[in-house]
Parts: structure tokens; C-alpha cells; sequence
């Protein structure tokens, strides 16, 4: 049985794994990215409260981002930096989001996610809150670090609490906290309640439902998963809510319905990596 049980957890975590590497170069959202092989979060020994803080050295993470772009655009960098640690005021605010900016169009996700934080701090608004929010979100889902992972999960739980204190309503921080919290800023249940009452309000909402179907599949509620990617599927057909949906299908032995979805998936994607892991899938399935 314990066999049974980590087979299929392998099974989950290698076709996820696959699969959000190749969306994330497709910058499709609302995935998220098993950390640990049991399914769990990077940080699901125990929970990260606002008293646990990790702290980052942004000068050092940006020396390191900095290894992996062009000398001239680090040179760029280095002189917006300047900028901002000589800056005050409004300018402080304009040299940050340039930072960011700059840093986001190098694909440098970790700083551009602390200087539209910084950003944020200077201009405090909802929507920059929560552009905060969602960067340190990617930021966290994109990296395998163990130490920056805690301390952006913390940071975007913190910018999509400061947007919720401009907007309790708001569905948009509302699901970026209720992740946050089911990735191991409090108690699972407590971000799953929170996504389940986005999803009441706003049964459209692709990004928290996408989140409840991945959590459902992380958890083994394989059935609870077939229902939730049917209807993202119903509201807007993707790739990966076909894959998601055929891994399910695939965990509770409906190898027809499986090959369907994966097929469903591989015709969205269109992308050469995911089409020959799916064929070798179906070659697998028909077995």
C-alpha cells in the first residue's frame, strides 16, 4: 500500500514538474509548483508566521542576478541602483519601479519582485500592492532556492494583506493571500477557505480555481480535481488545466478519460517537449 501511495506521489510530481517548467516559458499563470516530492510546500514542517521573518540582502541577490545578463545591461543596473540609494522622496519611488522594470525585462524575477515591493512601500496603493504581490509570487514559485523561498512566500503573503487593509473585498488579494497561506503561511484550510469563497463570489475566477485543483491533486482528492478542472475548463480551455485533468484522471485508473486529456493538452500546448512526454504517456496508458 505505502508503495502504492509514493508511486503515484512520484507520478504527480514528475508530470507537474514537467509541465509547469514548459508554461512557466509560456508565462501562464496560476500554477503552482510542487516544492517537496511529498507534495507539500517548501516549508510544510511548520508554518511561517510574520514572526519568523527571513530576511534578504537585496545587494547581493542583485551581484548574483547580475552573472546572468549582458555586462552592459548590468552596467545599466548599477547605475539605476545608485540612483535609488541616493534618491529621497518621489524620486526614491521613481527609481524603484525602474528597477523594476529594468530587472523584469531581463527576466531577473527575484529583484524586479523586491523593488516593485520597495515600489510599493513608497507608493502605497491597492494595485501596487498587489503588482507586489503577485511578483514576490512568481518570484517564489520560480525559484528551487530553500533559503529565498521562505522569505518571498512571507513577502507576498505581507503585500497581499497590505492590499487587503486598502480593500477587504478585493478577490485578486483574496486568492494571492489564500496561496500564500496554503503554501505554509498558516493553517492549509484557512487559504483553502479563503480560495473557496473567491470562487462563491466569483465562480469565474481562474486563478483561484486553478490554485483549489492543484491543491486537490497535491492532497490526493483526485475526484475533487476532475470537478474543479472541468470547470476551468468549461470557463476558458488551457493546456494545463487538460494536463492537471488527465493526471487525475490518470491517479484513479480512467486511462480513456486520461488519454483524452492529454491529448486535449497537447493540442493547446503545440510545444515539442510536452507532445513527446504526452505520447510516451499514451503509449504507457495503453499498456
Amino acid at each position: 500500500m505505502l508503495n502504492s501511495i509514493r508511486s503515484k506521489q512520484l507520478l504527480i510530481i514528475g508530470a507537474v514538474f514537467l509541465l509547469v517548467a514548459f508554461l512557466f516559458t509560456r508565462d501562464i499563470k496560476g500554477l503552482v509548483k510542487p516544492k517537496e516530492e511529498n507534495g507539500k510546500g517548501p516549508i510544510a514542517s511548520g508554518q511561517m508566521t510574520p514572526q519568523t521573518a527571513v530576511s534578504l540582502n537585496l545587494a547581493d541577490i542583485s551581484a548574483s542576478a547580475k552573472n546572468a545578463i549582458s555586462p552592459s545591461i548590468a552596467a545599466e543596473i548599477t547605475s539605476l541602483e545608485q540612483a535609488y540609494n541616493t534618491a529621497s522622496g518621489n524620486q526614491k519611488a521613481t527609481a524603484a519601479k525602474a528597477l523594476a522594470q529594468k530587472w523584469d525585462d531581463v527576466e531577473q524575477v527575484i529583484p524586479s519582485s523586491l523593488y516593485l515591493e520597495l515600489y510599493a512601500n513608497e507608493e502605497k496603493s491597492l494595485k501596487n500592492w498587489l503588482a507586489a504581490g503577485d511578483k514576490l509570487s512568481k518570484a517564489y514559485d520560480n525559484t528551487r532556492d530553500s533559503l529565498l523561498q521562505p522569505a518571498l512566500l512571507q513577502k507576498a503573503n505581507a503585500a497581499y494583506a497590505s492590499a487587503l487593509a486598502l480593500d477587504s473585498t478585493n478577490t485578486a488579494a483574496k486568492t494571492g493571500m489564500g496561496i500564500t497561506i496554503v503554501n505554509g503561511m498558516g493553517m492549509p484550510m484557512q487559504g483553502i477557505a479563503m480560495l473557496l469563497d473567491v470562487v462563491k463570489k466569483d465562480p469565474k475566477n481562474l486563478k483561484a480555481n486553478m490554485s483549489l485543483g492543484t491543491f486537490a491533486i497535491k492532497s490526493g482528492q483526485f475526484d475533487k480535481a476532475i470537478t474543479r478542472f472541468k470547470e476551468i475548463i468549461a470557463i476558458q480551455p488551457s493546456p494545463d488545466a487538460y494536463f492537471y485533468l488527465a493526471t487525475a484522471y490518470e491517479n484513479l485508473s480512467k486511462k480513456a478519460e486520461a488519454i483524452d486529456a492529454y491529448l486535449q493538452s497537447k493540442k493547446l500546448a503545440a510545444n515539442p517537449t510536452l507532445s513527446k512526454f504526452i505520447d510516451d504517456k499514451i503509449i504507457e496508458l495503453k499498456k
